[in-house]
């Protein structure tokens, strides 16, 4: 059985959003992927929409949702996106944050770097999962 792995921020609508689609397209042969917040907004960013449709070819808003945390299955492995004093609490096996920064409000540009970076991430992750590193 594949480990479940939460990322979470507060709003559950730009980071978390993300990385759950480059989760589900670069790693699901090694975990699920599910994203979730404290709060949520009633759609995910337009941006980060448009970003992962023009990069990776994925449409967020036909596969995915903003979700509370209560509503995901139990987790075995939580990465917080980086929301500071704010950051969601989720009981897991293995916790981190990556400390993303939230592009929202600036450009195409920083869009394109956080979703990067969340690949970078998330191709680390699903490594250190392979190799148990990361015990589950």
């Amino acid at each position: 059985m594949k480990p479940k792995v939460a990322f979470v921020c507060v709003h559950n609508s730009c980071r978390s959003q993300m990385a759950e689609a480059i989760a589900k397209l670069f790693a699901s042969d090694v975990f699920e992927a599910y994203s979730a917040g404290t709060e949520i907004k009633s759609q995910i960013n337009p941006d980060a929409v448009k970003i992962i449709k023009k990069l990776y070819g994925v449409d967020m808003e036909k596969k995915q949702y903003p979700k509370l945390l209560n509503e995901l299955p139990k987790i075995d492995i939580v990465v917080k996106m980086g929301c500071n004093v704010n950051c969601p609490y989720l009981p897991a096996k293995h916790v981190e944050d990556w400390g993303l920064e939230d592009p929202t409000g600036k450009g195409e540009e920083e869009f394109e770097r956080t979703a990067r970076a969340i690949e970078e991430k998330v191709k680390d992750l699903a490594r250190r999962i392979k190799i148990g590193e990361i015990a589950v």
